[in-house]
């Protein structure tokens, strides 16, 4: 084995056309471009949604309403899932937001609702941001106790 007959490995060299490097190449004037146009110039990059000039998807598709970028999303937790926390034994006296996040009802920065959906006749106290009217009186009603957060 000698320097001249050393090839590189197989796979490493990729034989790959030299674009665009005198007319002798078989690819220089328009390099591959075509004529004209404007994919031809240089520059040239296909904006995203572009459709050739039609009017494109997010245009043609009609627009209503208005949403507030300020408004509040409450994730809904009903009693009976709570009452169920209860009867498995995973909540004791009191379901604040901590022992929320421990059971998985509601994820770290989320705000919570009580409503009153499902059988509950625990007397436990509940910490959340909001209760429904309903849930609010069923709570107190079987000797709960209902703080905002």
């Amino acid at each position: 084995m000698d320097l001249s007959n050393l090839t590189p490995k197989k796979g490493s060299v990729k034989n790959k056309k030299r674009i665009a490097r005198g007319e002798a190449s078989g690819s220089g004037g328009t390099a591959g471009r075509g004529h004209k146009g404007q994919k031809s110039r240089s520059g040239y990059s296909k904006k995203i949604g572009f459709e050739g000039g039609q009017m494109p998807l997010q245009r043609r598709v009609p627009k209503f309403g208005f949403v507030s970028p300020n408004r509040k999303v409450f994730v809904p937790l009903n009693l009976g899932r709570i009452q169920k926390l209860v009867d498995q034994k995973k909540i004791k006296k009191k379901l604040d937001f901590e022992t929320m996040l421990a059971n998985g009802l509601v994820k770290k920065n989320e705000k919570v609702k009580i409503l009153s959906s499902g059988e509950f006749n625990s007397s436990i106290e509940i910490f959340a941001h909001k209760f429904s009217a309903s849930s609010q009186k069923i709570i107190e009603d079987n000797g709960g106790k209902v703080n905002l957060i």
